[in-house]
């Protein structure tokens, strides 16, 4: 269980204040475990605070990075680590774009939020990245229409470390109850199919081993 784990992090997981929480986070933490699918929690940065052993095996694979590691920040590991498109299949349309889009609506909810603007900053420092921002995403927003920005219910291609799933299709499900709602913070599920499904090259922002970035298809 990834929860307050003692390996080092490039950030500090977030950790509610009251005992109560606390308490309660601890045993829903031995739930989550209980999970065969991957399954994470994370709050409205998308700072990592639960995530179970069936996640740290999809993502066990990746290299390295000091910001954007799966395990500590959701958001970050979609948009900015060159190994996200190993594990998340059509990455761009299927995970960039519909997060991107999430990250947009919490910029315009809390734009003063510093972890917010840290992920901004980055966005702006990537010239492509920044074009697609600002430009590409609300054409895209327009060409599929709001229900493609939601995560729950998506079907999301998904590339599994395990020969046994390989190249599949995973549904998100959307599970947060009304204890960690208030605490902030959202459950997401990855359920992975059993019927296998090829996926399509990755479009759009693509990424390089030694982290470029390129942008096809917006």
């Amino acid at each position: 269980m990834a929860y307050q784990a003692g390996r080092q992090r490039s950030q500090p997981r977030p950790v509610p204040e009251s005992p109560e929480a606390q308490a309660y986070l601890q045993d829903y933490a031995a739930l989550l475990d209980a999970v065969s699918f991957p399954s994470v929690v994370f709050d409205h940065r998308w700072d990592v605070v639960l995530s179970n052993a069936a996640f740290e095996t999809l993502f066990g694979g990746v290299g390295p990075h000091p910001t954007a590691m799966p395990g500590d920040n959701f958001l970050r590991f979609v948009l900015f680590h060159p190994d996200a498109a190993t594990v998340l299949g059509d990455h761009e349309a299927s995970w960039c774009l519909p997060m991107l889009a999430h990250f947009a609506a919490a910029v315009e909810r809390d734009g003063q939020d510093r972890g917010l603007q840290s992920v901004r900053r980055d966005i702006a420092q990537d010239p492509i990245m920044e074009a697609a921002y600002r430009h590409g995403l609300p054409h895209w927003i327009r060409a599929v229409g709001q229900d493609a920005v939601q995560h729950d219910g998506a079907v999301r291609p998904l590339i599994h470390p395990d020969p046994r799933w390989g190249r599949t299709h995973c549904r998100i499900v959307d599970e947060t109850p009304k204890n960690l709602q208030d605490m902030g913070y959202t459950r997401m599920t990855l359920v992975v199919r059993e019927t296998r499904r090829g996926t399509s090259p990755p479009r759009g922002i693509t990424r390089t081993r030694l982290g470029g970035t390129h942008l096809r298809v917006v």
